[in-house]
């Protein structure tokens, strides 16, 4: 794994702006980010992001049968308990699911490890899946590139097929985000590019349009009702919206479903720990209520905590990161060493939720940058990869996306 300075693509800019991505730059600071690009073997790719990714989602899903079994993780987790039985009767239907990215620190020498999975409402999606293989093919043709270079990335491809085995051909679905959020309506639209190559009908909707029939199903503002709604629309905040209380009778099936509320949640990374203590691609993490309850010696609702605590007690020395059951983009995270907060970032609007601990990994450093590498998983199959990089030590909703390439 290395850093390597390119030249950028004359009129890349431009191109863009006619492609719709009207975010390659935001707030005054590029965004997509191609004056340089990480360079990975395929031994690494293969080994140590593929393969362990295509695992942690297998066992994830594991992790979704023990939360379900259990009210005290579901409280944990903090799913309403109105909702339960939606959550459950989503996983025991088997409603299917159709992407997620896994978030890992990554180096070059040693196991990936997991940071955190974001399950539900994962963006980001375009620059991985479209533009940076656009990048790839015009930096060869420019002869920037070799010819036999490659990426990590069958991301589209994987959904189309994806989608193909979930709908029969010709089912129409809908593809809302809220309006006026370009790199939403981005995300939203490479899905339906996606789901129209594989032959279904995809109609667009602003999140803000879709309303309630007579009889209790959604529609969008044509009044045509939406029998199945991907929705860029996190389940934490959908679960607290009016609209929950109409969601089991509507017939409309979601996308993601809403078994995926328990995964994409900060607390599935102590329940991973907990069923799979010492996995090469995992940190240590706790529930912040366990470990009082640990450091008091009085145990906690997950099986011999105290002994678990007692175990990982090395790695959470050296420092580790405090992170709310639900944030995005690096929101309201602090990490701690030797007792002391060295780094943060704010967003009142998570900050009161309930916290978990996680080991803290350092990221790799490139000239100042530390990466972070977006592992795709569409289906159960790790599909492509995307890079973000920060001067921070906390990733953020500003952070550059980087293109990569292989090459032995």
């Amino acid at each position: 794994m290395e850093k390597i300075v390119l030249p950028e693509r004359p009129g890349w800019r431009d191109a863009a702006r006619d492609l719709g991505f009207t975010f390659a730059d935001m707030h005054g600071e590029p965004y997509w980010e191609e004056s340089s690009a990480y360079r990975f073997t395929l031994r690494q790719i293969e080994d140590d992001i593929e393969d362990p990714s295509t695992e942690l989602h297998a066992m994830c899903r594991d992790a979704v049968a023990r939360i379900l079994a259990s009210e005290a993780l579901l409280e944990k987790l903090g799913i309403p308990e109105a909702y339960w039985p939606l959550v459950a009767e989503s996983w025991r239907r088997e409603d299917p699911e159709i992407y997620g990215r896994f978030d890992l620190a990554y180096d070059g020498t040693g196991p990936a490890k997991l940071l955190e999975y974001n399950a539900d409402t994962p963006t980001s999606l375009y620059e991985s899946a479209s533009f940076q293989w656009l990048w790839l093919e015009q930096q060869i043709e420019f002869g920037v590139l070799q010819r036999g270079d490659d990426q990590f990335n069958g991301i589209h491809e994987a959904l189309v097929e994806r989608f193909r085995a979930v709908f029969a051909e010709g089912t129409d679905l809908h593809f809302a985000a809220a309006a006026d959020t370009a790199e939403d309506y981005a995300t939203v639209e490479c899905m339906g590019w996606a789901a129209r190559e594989a032959g279904l009908g995809a109609h667009y909707t602003d999140l803000e349009q879709i309303g309630l029939s007579t009889d209790g199903q959604f529609i969008d503002a044509e009044d045509r009702v939406i029998g199945t709604l991907f929705k860029l629309y996190p389940w934490e905040d959908l679960l607290r919206d009016d609209y929950a209380a109409r969601l089991a009778d509507s017939g409309c099936l979601m996308l993601e479903p809403a078994w995926k509320a328990v995964l994409s949640n900060k607390g599935l990374l102590p329940v991973l720990w907990e069923m799979f203590e010492g996995h090469p691609n995992l940190l240590p993490a706790f529930f912040d209520a366990d470990i009082g309850a640990a450091l008091a010696g009085r145990g906690g609702a997950a099986p011999d905590v105290a002994g678990l605590f007692e175990r990982s007690a090395d790695a959470l020395s050296t420092g580790y990161v405090r992170k709310p059951l639900f944030s995005r983009e690096g929101a309201s995270l602090s990490i701690v060493e030797g007792g002391e907060t060295t780094e943060a970032s704010s967003n009142e609007a998570y900050s009161n939720y309930p916290k978990i601990v996680q080991a803290y990994h350092p990221l790799p450093v490139f000239e100042g940058f530390r990466p972070v590498v977006g592992a795709w998983v569409v289906g159960d199959t790790c599909a492509g990869m995307g890079m973000r990089e920060d001067r921070s030590r906390i990733t953020q909703d500003l952070s550059r996306f980087k293109p990569h390439f292989i090459r032995d």
